[in-house]
């Protein structure tokens, strides 16, 4: 049995010594179980046996294939990270439109308020300087309680700011004291059909002053808003060459103090703001104009002054005027703020509505007889201004490549 045993155990020795010497071929030990240990990876380091608890191997097949094959786990393009949309500018952008929104209802309202109880106050104090100085006074005494409660920032007090709001200050005053005579001398509605032709007047001055020759489309624009205005001065019953004559006049001067002011706004060190530039143009209005007033008009304003005018009830007529003050102050203050915030051409068309909101309220409050020719006159003024602003706009888009 010892003899049979180990002739068995050389020929296994002889048979393996065979295997071992002889070459196999590559694809046959790559398809063994073990062709991760029998054919180690280039750049492979060589790794010392594992011993003890080391030895071994937890890990699970799918595992332990991914390891030895230098396989990486990458997210499908599914997975990937969708970014989130930033709500921030979009609210932004909402919030903005609806202050837009609020400013402009806030300035048809006023201006609505302005001309109801103004035109009431002139009715039956017939002094339109001492009026609007008034107003003057009343958007004054806001404005300093306003930098006094520390509700706005403090404009700074140089000789540069003033001297360059003065022009501002002095068409201003001129303005709001021609609108006052014609408010006064005529109806609320003529009044604001005339004032229809500032495109009129606007085209006029940047021609004479600034040089910029009107395209044909704006000169055509200005033709259906010089016919209105004459169809409805023809057939307008309260017409008057002093009415008529002052809106003209406004309508000359706001143009001025609109380029002036939107050359001055944002520009040049120590500028000022929006609300500190009329609370500044707002006084030095009210400065400007107390003299004249009292020159040409004398004081009126006073218990014994109104009694001989024939004003019964003071407290009355007061708190009309204080209204009228305020809304006059407001309204204003509201067309700067938006005029900085939107184009020129934005603000014309704004304010074209305005008048047909104002026009309307005034004939339904104070029921002026209102003939057909004059209506047709008063839309086609209208419809011109809306056209004129179209026409800018479009005028003012860059041409396509």
């Amino acid at each position: 049995p010892l003899s049979v045993m180990a002739s068995i155990t050389a020929s296994a020795s002889g048979i393996r010594g065979a295997c071992l010497a002889r070459p196999r071929p590559a694809g046959l030990v790559a398809s063994t179980p073990c062709a991760c240990l029998a054919v180690p990876r280039p750049g492979m380091a060589k790794q010392r046996p594992a011993i003890g608890i080391h030895a071994l191997n937890f890990e699970s097949p799918l595992a332990s294939s991914m390891r030895a094959g230098g396989m990486k786990c990458r997210a499908s393009p599914s997975d990937a990270a969708v970014p989130v949309p930033e709500e921030g500018p979009k609210k932004s952008a909402m919030v903005e439109t609806l202050l837009l929104g609020s400013l402009f209802g806030l300035w048809y309202l006023f201006n609505i308020w302005f001309n109801i109880y103004n035109k009431q106050v002139l009715k039956t104090f017939p002094h339109p300087l001492t009026i609007t100085a008034f107003q003057f006074f009343i958007g004054s005494l806001v404005s300093l309680t306003m930098w006094t409660l520390g509700l706005h920032k403090k404009p700074q007090a140089s000789t540069e700011n003033v001297m360059g709001v003065s022009p501002l200050a002095a068409v201003h005053t001129l303005g709001n004291a021609l609108t006052n005579i014609s408010l006064g001398a005529v109806a609320v509605s003529f009044t604001h059909t005339i004032k229809a032709l500032e495109p009129f007047f606007s085209v006029l001055l940047s021609a004479m002053f600034l040089g910029e020759s009107p395209t044909l489309p704006v000169v055509l624009s200005l033709f259906p808003i010089i016919g209105g205005v004459a169809l409805a001065s023809t057939s307008e019953l309260s017409f008057t060459w002093v009415g008529f004559l002052a809106a003209m006049g406004s309508n000359l001067t706001f143009q001025s103090r609109n380029v002036l002011s939107k050359k001055f706004m944002g520009k040049g060190k120590g500028s000022l703001d929006n609300i500190n530039l009329f609370s500044i143009i707002t006084i030095l209005s009210f400065f400007i104009l107390t003299p004249i007033a009292l020159l040409l008009e004398g004081v009126t304003f006073t218990p014994a002054a109104l009694t001989a005018a024939g004003v019964l009830n003071h407290t009355l007529l007061l708190k009309r005027a204080v209204i009228a003050a305020l809304c006059f102050h407001a309204y204003q203050q509201v067309s700067y703020m938006i005029l900085q915030r939107v184009s020129p051409v934005t603000h014309s068309i704004g304010n074209c509505v305005k008048r047909v909101v104002v026009i309307v309220a005034s004939v339904f409050v104070f029921q002026n007889p209102v003939t057909t020719q004059n209506a047709l006159g008063t839309a086609i003024a209208l419809a011109g201004v809306f056209g004129y602003s179209q026409v800018k706009r479009l005028s003012g888009k860059p041409k396509a490549a």
